[in-house]
This record gives structure tokens, C-alpha cells and sequence, in this order.
């Protein structure tokens, strides 16, 4: 299904500089295709290119962008399940959610494409004594200039296209560096704005070595630096970012409160669901599960049923629920974590078992706190479940976190479902459902940990436009 080699893309053009880059069907182990790595070298033209194209970029009329966009629209769902395969194999995400990942990146630049031609200014009254009359203010948002993107492996096509849509509606040139383990989602995104009329130079698309990945980040031309990865690397690259704004998606480690009123089969089915779709690596799956105790024992024992019963296997296999995790080092890692989440007294309701990069769906119940599996980003799957009593208490424990992005409260009352709001420590609160859901035209993004600012297409072209005020005064 894949091609036998993929190139790089350097000022709009597909670049066959070499077979650098091993990517292997994460299933099977096997090399599955050949990249084009880009060097130092290369990095520095794209990004010179993307500097030589900002005027044309900016002088792009709304509609025009919006063409583009559209074009990319349906150019997606025309190699639909070709995009889809992509994304099994170089992942191992299974088909499913692959298919549910494609049509993200769809919506993703259909809403982009909408925006386009929304990107308005203000007419402002400055008229607020005797020295202001006759005077008139104007703003309009004009694009920031060359970006700097840096996409992870999780999501290869939505995470890269909730960075590339926004720029192409803002007129933004921009260079992005696809994660290594899988480069191939975002180059077929390449494959097809090549198609467009773009300007000369618009976009470069460089999955590279380290050598030369710094200019990603420290090169001044760039006018801003949007990263979506681990916490470390992020908070990292911020600091090395000089003048430039930093826009950071980072992990998470999501929590989800079930309430006495709640719904019983819903929640249940919900939970499965949040806590191990594409193997439980989202960072805003659910990790930490709080029940109340007069539902806790009827709610262990059905989410138990449920999660014994997710079928784990080839992701290509259409009844898949669980494939492989990244590697087989990341799998070991997490079951590193299980066992000292059961050394230190917790107990092991279902899964645990790995075999490579395959780990079953695990649930611990009352791991104590300051194991790995409880304060960090597990990032597979791995959830772990609490009874509580107290409502309130029960928030102060998901705010007892490093991490603040997503968190999901089930419950009818709407006094509890405000206080929530009002209380946690998050970036966004999901009521009656889990921390994992997300549409892509939302503000989406985290606090303390999990990062800084938000994406969504609206918020996006936010941050890669500047508010450019015009004064008329009227003798």
C-alpha cells in the first residue's frame, strides 16, 4: 500500500535526496517504506524560502486560500483509504481509527478553508475626550510571517493539519518537521498542496536528523514556533526559542469523575472507549478514573467485562480495538509501570501482559500515590480506578496533577458540572462525557504541564496573524 520510497518537500517541490529513513509497520516490525531525511543544509533553504515567500503569501486574497484549502478537501477524500492504510501501517493505529483520523484531517481543513474568509478586524471608537474627537480607529489581522511546526507520532495527519490549515488560511509560509516514526501522513499532506498554486517556497515539508532539527526552533527568521510533543522536549525548545511566540500541546494525564447520578452503561461504554482507542496513546485519554462508591463496585465490574473483551491484534484487521504501541520500548516502559503500580499495593484488574510492542488493555485499581502510572503520562493503554465519596475532594485529587489539559465529569447535576468548571485545573471540562473528546473547530489546549495557548483552526489563525491598527483623524 505504500509507496517504495517518499521524498522530502523543500519550497513546494518533492526533494528524492536519499533513502535515509527507515519507517516500519509497527505491527510487523518490518521496514515498510524509505524517507528522505533532510540535512542542515536543506532545513536552512526551506526555511529562507518560506522568508521569500511571506508577501506572496499575505497577498493572497481570502478566497484564494479558501480555494487552496478546498482543493485540499477534496483531494483528502478522494485517497481517503489510501491515507487511512498509511497511517495503520506507519502507526499501528488500528483501521478504525485511522478512518476516524482521515476524516478529522478533512474537517480539520474544510473548517480551515471556512475561516479563510472570516479573518476580520474591528472598528474602534477612540473618540473618549476632547482631544480624540474626530479621530477613528481601524484594526485588521495580518499574517505573522515564516512559522516553524513541529508535529509528534500520535496523530500524523490531524496534529500536522491543525498546524498547516491555519497557516494556509492566515497566509502564513511555514516549515514542518514530521515526527521520524511517522513521516508518512504528513508528506502525502505535501504530495497534495504541491498540487496547489501555492507560492514558490509556501511550504516545506523535512523530516530531518537531529543535526540541523535546531534551526526548527532558534532561527530568528521564523516568526513563530508551534510544538506538539513530550512535556521536556517542549518546555525545552520554549526556552530556546528567543524572541519568538511558542505555542506548546503537550501531555496530559487525563482524569475522569463518574458521579452518583450517572448514567451506569453510558459511563462504562464511554470509559472503554476514552481510555483505549488507538491503543490509549492521545494525551487526553483517560488514565485516572474516579468513581463514587455507590457505583463503584457495580461500574469496576462492567468496565472489567468490557476492557477484557476489546480485541487486540493486526490493526488492519477491521475488529481490532487495541494494536501495537509506538515501540517495543514504550510497551515495556509501561509495563515497568504496572508492576511497581502493584508492588506498592495496588491490584491489577485485567491486562498487564505484553508481548513486543503489544500490551494488553490494563486496569489497576487504588495504585497509591507517586507511582509512575498515577503521576505521569502513561500514553498507552493503561488506566487506573478510585472509589471517592465526596464531590469536592474528589476535584481537589484531579487537580493534584502536573498535568492540566482535558477533564471529564459524568454527572446531571448542573451545580456540580459549574463548580467543576470553576474548579479544575484544566483546559477544557467535558460534562457527560469523557476528557478525550474533541472536535477540531474548539479551542483545545492545556495548563501547568500540558502546555501553552490553544489550537482549533480559529485560535490558530489567531496566533499566526497580528492585529495591524489603522487611525484616520476627520479635521
Amino acid at each position: 500500500m505504500l509507496k517504495e520510497a517518499y521524498p522530502y518537500y523543500l519550497a513546494n517541490e518533492a526533494v528524492y535526496a536519499n533513502k535515509d529513513l527507515k519507517v516500519t509497520d509497527k505491527y510487523s516490525g518490518e521496514v515498510a517504506t524509505h524517507v528522505a531525511m533532510a540535512d542542515a543544509k536543506a532545513i536552512d533553504q526551506g526555511i529562507a524560502a518560506a522568508v521569500n515567500a511571506t508577501r506572496a503569501m499575505a497577498a493572497l486574497a481570502p478566497y484564494e486560500r479558501q480555494e487552496i484549502l478546498n482543493h485540499c478537501v477534496k483531494r483528502f477524500q478522494e485517497r481517503a483509504e489510501e491515507l487511512a492504510m498509511a497511517l495503520c501501517i506507519e502507526a499501528g493505529k488500528p483501521i478504525r481509527d485511522s478512518r476516524g483520523e482521515v476524516g478529522r484531517l478533512i474537517d480539520t481543513f474544510r473548517v480551515a478553508a471556512e475561516e479563510a474568509v472570516r479573518i476580520d478586524g474591528e472598528v474602534l471608537n477612540l473618540e473618549i475626550s476632547a482631544r480624540a474627537k474626530g479621530y477613528r480607529g481601524f484594526t485588521k489581522r495580518v499574517p505573522i510571517g515564516p512559522c516553524s511546526f513541529i508535529s509528534p507520532f500520535n496523530f500524523p495527519l490531524n496534529l500536522a493539519a491543525h498546524k498547516v490549515a491555519p497557516a494556509i488560511a492566515a497566509g502564513c509560509p511555514f516549515v514542518l518537521k514530521p515526527a521520524s516514526r511517522t513521516p508518512i501522513g504528513a508528506l502525502i499532506i505535501g504530495e497534495v498542496l504541491a498540487e496547489t498554486n501555492l507560492p514558490k517556497g509556501a511550504f516545506s515539508i523535512l523530516p530531518c536528523h537531529r543535526e540541523g532539527a535546531d534551526l526548527f526552533t532558534e532561527d530568528e527568521r521564523l516568526k513563530l514556533l508551534s510544538f506538539t510533543g513530550s512535556p521536556a522536549v517542549g518546555w525545552d525548545l520554549k526556552a530556546r526559542a528567543g524572541k519568538k511566540p511558542v505555542v506548546l500541546e503537550l501531555g496530559g494525564n487525563a482524569a475522569c469523575v463518574v458521579d452518583s447520578d450517572a448514567d451506569l452503561e453510558d459511563a462504562v461504554a464511554r470509559i472503554v472507549f476514552g481510555a483505549f482507542y488507538q491503543s490509549g496513546q492521545s494525551c487526553i485519554g483517560v488514565q485516572r478514573i474516579y468513581v463514587h462508591t455507590t457505583l463503584y463496585g457495580k461500574f469496576k465490574q462492567k468496565l472489567v467485562e468490557k476492557t477484557k473483551g476489546l480485541r487486540m491484534g493486526d490493526p488492519r484487521d477491521e475488529d481490532t480495538f487495541i494494536g501495537p504501541v509506538i515501540s517495543e520500548g514504550e510497551a515495556k516502559r509501561l509495563e515497568d509501570w504496572i508492576n511497581e503500580g502493584v508492588e506498592r499495593g495496588g491490584t491489577l484488574l485485567c491486562g498487564g501482559k505484553r508481548d513486543g510492542a503489544m500490551l494488553e488493555a490494563t486496569l489497576l485499581e487504588n495504585v497509591p500515590a507517586g507511582c509512575n502510572i498515577v503521576e505521569e503520562e502513561a500514553f498507552g493503554p493503561v488506566a487506573v480506578l478510585e472509589p471517592f465519596e465526596d464531590f469536592d475532594a474528589v476535584l481537589d485529587k484531579v487537580n493534584q496533577s502536573t498535568f492540566g489539559l482535558q477533564a471529564g465529569i459524568f454527572t446531571r447535576d448542573l451545580y456540580k458540572a459549574q463548580k467543576a468548571w470553576d474548579v479544575l485545573e484544566v483546559g477544557g471540562v467535558v460534562i457527560g462525557d469523557v476528557p478525550s473528546w474533541r472536535v477540531d473547530n474548539m479551542p483545545y489546549g492545556g495548563v501547568k504541564d500540558s502546555g501553552l495557548g490553544r489550537e482549533g483552526i480559529r485560535w490558530a489563525i489567531r496566533d499566526m496573524t497580528e492585529e495591524r491598527l489603522l487611525v484616520i483623524r476627520t479635521p
